[in-house]
């Protein structure tokens, strides 16, 4: 399902793009489900500190992260070769003080050029009051400096955190469960508390990265999609066969490592992924 000629200009124009219909309410519910299950079945795969890169050892979390329709999309704005440089499940609790400062993706990713677009899938209902991302349009074109908080309640590795904001510009993307948002990698976004009495959960593709994408520091694992097979400079994974399977954790386990290492390059502190 590729982006219409509309849709696409909206994103180069504005940094995002949404929403985006690829799951029926039936089929995120499903997953949904299927989500939570497996969270009670493995909670020392799937808990809170530990959230990043689990298509890598869940089978029917690596199928939605090579969903066909939004792999389409991403094409449409990355070109045909397409590898998958990691995945985040976003989960708020139930009134719980839990929040995503304002960042860019892209300033701690260590990976050039930007040609390359998170996709945020909504499996239950995204909103104002469940803490749904919210945008900045426009500031994709330009760097922003960061500062590290290590907020307690910062959802986000380091806190990172852009201060100068003009917040009264910000757009919240709503999002019903089984509908997706695209951002640019330079999109200044966040997210608020969740105050309302159920889960608000997500998972972000971050990033579908287009073919001419390189690392600029550090190891950096990718799962091979669509087209040529990524640079010899990624260390390439396979696709998991079963869920929680001893190999499959050990290719998490060295992923997480991994990405620990570019995403904290000088912090002066880290937390677990």
């Amino acid at each position: 399902m590729s982006l219409s000629e509309v849709q696409i200009r909206h994103y180069r124009e504005h940094g995002w793009v949404a929403p985006i219909d690829v799951l029926t309410e039936n089929e995120a519910g499903a997953a949904l489900a299927e989500l939570e299950a497996a969270e009670a079945a493995f909670p020392e795969h799937l808990h809170a500190e530990h959230r990043n890169n689990a298509h890598l050892a869940f089978p029917f979390l690596h199928d939605l992260a090579v969903h066909e329709r939004i792999v389409d999309a991403a094409a449409s704005l990355v070109g045909p070769d397409i590898s998958l440089w990691s995945t985040v499940l976003f989960i708020k609790e139930p009134d719980s003080a839990a929040f995503v400062s304002w960042h860019q993706d892209a300033f701690y990713m260590g990976l050039e050029p930007d040609n390359f677009v998170t996709a945020w899938l909504a499996l239950s209902a995204s909103t104002r009051e469940s803490g749904c991302v919210s945008v900045i349009p426009g500031t994709h074109r330009r760097r922003a400096e960061h500062a590290d908080t290590f907020g307690e309640n910062n959802i986000l590795t380091r806190g990172q955190t852009v201060t100068d904001v003009d917040e009264d510009t910000a757009v919240d993307l709503v999002l019903q469960p089984g509908q997706m948002s695209l951002h640019h990698p330079w999109l200044v976004h966040g997210s608020q508390p969740n105050r309302t009495d159920r889960r608000r959960v997500g998972i972000a593709m971050q990033s579908y990265l287009g073919g001419d994408v390189r690392p600029v520091r550090g190891e950096h694992h990718v799962l091979p999609i669509r087209g040529e097979v990524p640079h010899p400079s990624f260390t390439t994974v396979n696709s998991p066969t079963a869920t929680a399977d001893p190999d499959a954790v050990r290719v998490r386990a060295a992923a997480n490592a991994a990405l620990s290492s570019v995403l904290y390059d000088g912090a002066d502190q880290t937390r677990a992924l």
